[in-house]
């Protein structure tokens, strides 16, 4: 059954979603960051150049010819995916696709808006009985 991250307190979702897949990375993991729009699709891939401060982030967009063969996937609109390790979602609903992921991690912004559309999406996780993590970024950051 598919675990559920959240990660609450985000200043910056896509600079988080850059952390998260860099980690992934090293870890062995393939991902899919599903965004919500072309605009910030655009956006994270132009950090992933330059993520972390002294390499890059290998990734492409899901309909690239070598999506397979990359660590990290960028897709927005997509419901088909060459691997299912990792989906980082940066919607404010559940992807309809998430189980067919063995992760989610979901990145909720801190906006009270953001935080309660996050708790709706614990919930449906909860009340569906998958296995859920909370990492407050708040509190990661005052260490």
């Amino acid at each position: 059954m598919t675990r559920i991250d959240f990660y609450t307190g985000s200043t910056d979702k896509l600079r988080t979603a850059c952390q998260l897949s860099h980690k992934a990375i090293q870890n062995g993991l393939h991902t899919v960051i599903s965004l919500t729009d072309a605009a910030s699709c655009d956006t994270l891939d132009r950090l992933l150049w330059h993520y972390p401060d002294t390499a890059f982030i290998p990734h492409a967009r899901c309909d690239a010819d070598d999506a397979e063969q990359t660590p990290v996937l960028l897709c927005c609109g997509e419901e088909k995916f060459p691997h299912h390790d990792l989906l980082i979602s940066l919607h404010d609903e559940c992807m309809p696709f998430f189980s067919r992921f063995d992760r989610v991690i979901e990145i909720v912004g801190t906006s009270e808006e953001e935080s309660r559309l996050g708790r709706e999406r614990y919930t449906f996780y909860r009340d569906r009985g998958y296995e859920l993590r909370h990492f407050d970024l708040n509190k990661a950051n005052e260490s």
